[in-house]
């Protein structure tokens, strides 16, 4: 659907970290008359997130690290997440790496980007572009666990991609982006999978 959007007004609600502002808009209608609302919307950036996969372990890096809006909301503060953080005027590509270097000590091989996603388009401008990336078990090129100088304190650890896909299910993970990316990888091995069967059932059938 397109039609028309018209900003006519935006008052300054908070510009600190990121910019809290109050939008006066009016858009078109399915019925194509005209609607004006008031929206407030946050803006702090895009940002990038990475998935950490060893095949042949079959394993994920996954981190924890304290988060206060869950906490306010009534949920357990320490969340299990994928890496990731804003883009800072980066390449997503290029973030994704960096952010997987610094939480978890691991550089990761073989960057795929999978999919972009808004993670609450009703209110943040935040699009997350997320990758996945390959890891050796064992073969750290830092220490991992965050910038101290940010005020990270981030607990890494490495499990295998079965008990994450349970996490979703059994609600310790609840963060949308990690729930997203373990999915996309889920489908990636199925498809492999697939593949892998059918080229069989070819050479088999020659």
């Amino acid at each position: 659907m397109t039609g028309t959007i018209t900003i006519n007004s935006i008052t300054e609600l908070a510009h600190n970290w990121g910019r809290l502002d109050n939008y006066q808009v009016t858009h078109s209608k399915r019925d194509g008359s005209l609607q004006t609302v008031q929206r407030e919307v946050y803006d702090h950036g895009s940002a990038a997130a990475v998935l950490l996969h060893a095949p042949q372990a079959g394993t994920v890096i996954l981190t924890r690290q304290f988060r206060l809006p869950p906490h306010l909301n009534g949920d357990p503060a320490w969340m299990i997440e994928a890496p990731a953080g804003l883009l800072d005027g980066e390449a997503p590509a290029i973030a994704a790496h960096r952010e997987a270097v610094e939480e978890t000590g691991y550089a990761p091989a073989d960057l795929v980007f999978l999919f972009e996603a808004y993670t609450s388009s009703g209110s943040l401008t935040e699009k997350c572009a997320c990758f996945l990336g390959h890891y050796t078990p064992g073969e750290k090129v830092s220490e991992g666990g965050g910038l101290a100088s940010e005020g990270e304190d981030i607990e890494v650890f490495e499990l295998p991609f079965d008990e994450a896909m349970a996490m979703i299910g059994d609600g310790r993970i609840v963060d949308a982006k990690t729930i997203m990316l373990l999915q996309a990888l889920a489908l990636r091995l199925l498809q492999e999978e697939s593949a892998e069967a059918w080229s069989r059932r070819n050479r088999l059938g020659a």
